[in-house]
C-alpha cells in the first residue's frame, strides 16, 4: 500500500513563482494594485507591513481574490505575524531573522520565509526550522551570488528579493530560485501612489511571461535528457 506524502508546505509559492511585494500608502491602493496585478497574471501577492492596516487588507484581498495566494510581508513582531495569520494570511515573511520572531511565526502553522543574506544568516535561519530563505536584498549579488549559495545549501528553499525584474527573471530561476519576490521591478510604489493601475498590469503581464518562459526553458532540459539546472525543478 502506498502512503501519500502530505503537500509541501511550499507549494503554493511554488505554483506561483512570482510574488509581488506590495508598499501601498493607503489599503484602497493596495487594493486597487492587486486587482492590477491579478488582472495581468500575477497572483503570489505580498502585503507588508509598510501599508497601513495589513491585516485587514489581506482579509479583503483573500475575499475579492480568492485564486491569488495572499501573505504578509515586512513582519516584524510576534504580534504582526499573529494578525496576519487571524486575517488569513498564506504564508509569513521577515526581512531578517531573529529566534523569537522565528518562533513565533512558525507558532502560526504558516509557510516561514526568513529573510538572511550570508551564508551565516542562511545556517541561522534553517536551524531555527523556517521553510524557507528569503535572499535579501539579492540585488547586491545577483543571480550568481544565488546560485554560489546553492553549493552549500542545495537543499534550501532560496527565494532572492530585491534585483528582480522581467528580462533578469529566467537567470534567477536559473541559479535555483524557489519562487522570486519583485518590488519595485513589478510593483511599484510611485506607480500605486499615482493610481497607475495600467501600468502594474502590464508590467505584471511581462512578468508572467518571463515565468511562463523559464518553466518551458526547464522543461525542455529536463526532457531532453541533460542535467537541469538545479533550479529546474524548483520552477516547475
Amino acid at each position: 500500500m502506498t502512503t501519500q506524502q502530505p503537500p509541501s508546505p511550499l507549494a503554493g509559492l511554488r505554483r506561483a513563482g512570482v510574488v509581488a511585494v506590495l508598499r501601498a500608502p493607503t489599503p484602497e491602493g493596495a487594493l486597487a494594485a492587486v486587482a492590477a496585478l491579478v488582472d495581468g497574471g500575477v497572483t503570489g501577492i505580498e502585503i507588508t507591513y509598510s501599508t497601513p492596516d495589513a491585516p485587514a487588507v489581506i482579509a479583503e484581498v483573500r475575499t475579492r481574490h480568492p485564486e491569488a495566494l495572499v501573505g504578509a510581508g515586512t513582519v516584524l513582531t510576534p504580534a504582526q505575524a499573529a494578525a496576519a495569520a487571524d486575517a488569513g494570511s498564506a504564508f509569513l515573511v521577515s526581512p531578517g531573522t531573529t529566534p523569537e520572531l522565528a518562533a513565533a511565526m512558525l507558532e502560526t502553522g504558516l509557510p516561514v520565509l526568513s529573510g538572511a543574506l550570508t551564508p551565516s544568516e542562511v545556517m541561522t535561519a534553517t536551524a531555527l526550522g523556517v521553510h524557507a530563505v528569503k535572499v535579501f536584498p539579492a540585488s547586491l549579488g545577483g543571480p550568481g551570488y544565488l546560485r554560489a549559495l546553492r553549493g552549500p545549501f542545495p537543499d534550501v528553499p532560496l527565494v532572492p528579493t530585491g534585483g528582480v525584474s522581467a528580462g533578469n527573471l529566467g537567470e534567477w530561476f536559473g541559479a535555483g530560485a524557489l519562487a522570486v519576490g519583485a518590488g519595485g521591478e513589478l510593483a511599484s510604489s510611485a506607480h500605486i501612489a499615482a493610481g497607475r493601475w495600467e501600468s502594474l498590469t502590464v508590467r505584471a503581464r511581462a512578468f508572467a511571461a518571463a515565468l511562463a518562459e523559464a518553466r518551458r526553458d526547464a522543461s525542455g532540459a529536463s526532457g531532453a535528457g541533460g542535467t537541469a539546472d538545479p533550479g529546474a525543478e524548483a520552477v516547475r
